[in-house]
């Protein structure tokens, strides 16, 4: 089973969950179905190095910072 990232777009609230099969995710907060799967990053770490080394963030957009997440700034 994945997990996943959502954002309630009726509450706002942000959240992660497990999915199984095709049961569609409801917000823990207000139980809205009404929800948007964002895009999650992980970093992989290799044998003889540090993790500043490999992955810099700038924050949730990437380009901007926008901790909304990807496609929420106007940039």
């Amino acid at each position: 089973m994945p997990l996943f990232e959502y954002r309630c777009r009726a509450c706002d609230e942000r959240f992660e969950l497990f999915v199984a099969g095709g049961s569609l995710p409801r917000c823990p907060d207000c139980e809205s179905k009404d929800v948007q799967k964002l895009l999650s990053v992980f970093a992989v770490s290799s044998p003889g190095t540090r993790p500043s080394q490999e992955v810099t963030s700038r924050g949730g957009c990437g380009t901007c910072g926008d901790p909304r997440g990807p496609g929420s700034c106007v940039n």
